[in-house]
């Protein structure tokens, strides 16, 4: 997302062309772009980079906005007329026959979760889409849509920095095997430890309108930062890949996707797999960070109300 848009000015694009490239040589499969990131110029970009090596790679998408062709937004719509012409112009955007994972990016409240997931099947069956997927959904719209469709994966945000699918989503997913890809992993670039109280976001940049990144909350929340920073010692590794190691080993199938748009932090990212918490080390930063309390929402009011409970 962020090599198109939410934070600050698009990067280049022959730089990102090559930057995505770079994470298939170092061994990334999955990459996650969105028809409204952008909107529409992040899948192009992502489509052309990965043109000449799609027999290697898993490429996801989503739907779920009403976007115009000039790319202006008029909130969600999930009508099933509407999901089927996304679908088409993004196998068109992304260079493939099939969409590998396609998720419905936010709950529509005005459409059925069972037409949505019926859709999709109807999509699979038809070899446009190869599996179904939902982004920020609460555990009663999961289980509707997965007893219509088998849902693959869902998307939410899972970090240190926000632990609350542990409570009622990681269960149900556990219950009916289905994946948690993960957004966000470094708290939109916050567990680096890049980000304190004096750092400034562009207008374009989403971070400037989040409760949690104002200056207050970035001087209070760097007891998390902190916390990860005491670990490196003992690994060798940097905080980001420590928050990182820290999700991989909380389930075989909780799947971060960290973005960057820069070469270094993309191998950092990368050299998390190799990152080995003891078991001690995982309770320790578990138990240390569920004593911190974060300061911030995740979204302004407006935002929060479109996430499904």
């Amino acid at each position: 997302m962020g090599m198109s848009h939410g934070l600050g000015p698009a990067a280049d694009h022959d730089e990102m062309v090559a930057l995505i490239r770079r994470a298939v040589d170092l061994g990334v499969t999955l990459f996650d772009t969105a028809e409204v990131y952008g909107p529409f110029v992040n899948e192009e970009l992502v489509g052309e980079a990965l043109a000449p090596v799609r027999d290697q790679v898993v490429i996801a998408t989503k739907f779920g906005f009403a976007i115009d062709a000039d790319g202006s937004q008029h909130g969600v719509s999930s009508r099933p007329e509407h999901i089927r012409e996304v679908a088409d112009a993004s196998l068109r955007r992304l260079r493939v026959d099939t969409i590998d994972l396609l998720y419905q990016h936010r709950v529509d409240p005005g459409v059925p979760i069972e037409e949505v997931a019926g859709t999709v099947k109807e999509l699979i069956e038809a070899g446009k889409v190869r599996h179904f997927g939902l982004s920020e959904a609460g555990v009663q719209t999961i289980r509707r849509a997965h007893a219509v469709q088998p849902v693959t994966a869902l998307q939410s945000e899972y970090s240190l920095f926000w632990r609350e699918p542990e409570d009622a989503i990681i269960p149900v997913l556990d219950e009916l095997g289905i994946g948690l890809v993960t957004f966000s992993p470094l708290g939109r670039g916050f567990l680096t430890g890049a980000i304190d109280a004096t750092t400034t976001f562009a207008d374009s940049d989403i971070r400037s309108t989040l409760p949690r990144f104002t200056a207050q909350a970035r001087e209070a929340n760097r007891a998390m930062v902190d916390l990860l920073a005491a670990i490196p010692h003992d690994t060798g590794a940097t905080p980001a890949q420590v928050a990182l190691a820290w999700l991989l080993a909380q389930r075989p199938w909780v799947v971060p996707i960290p973005g960057t748009t820069k070469t270094h932090r993309l191998e950092e990212n990368v050299g998390a797999v190799d990152v080995r918490l003891a078991d001690g080390d995982l309770r320790r930063i578990g138990d240390a960070a569920a004593q911190i309390r974060l300061v911030g929402e995740r979204y302004p009011e407006a935002m929060q109300r479109m996430i499904d409970r």
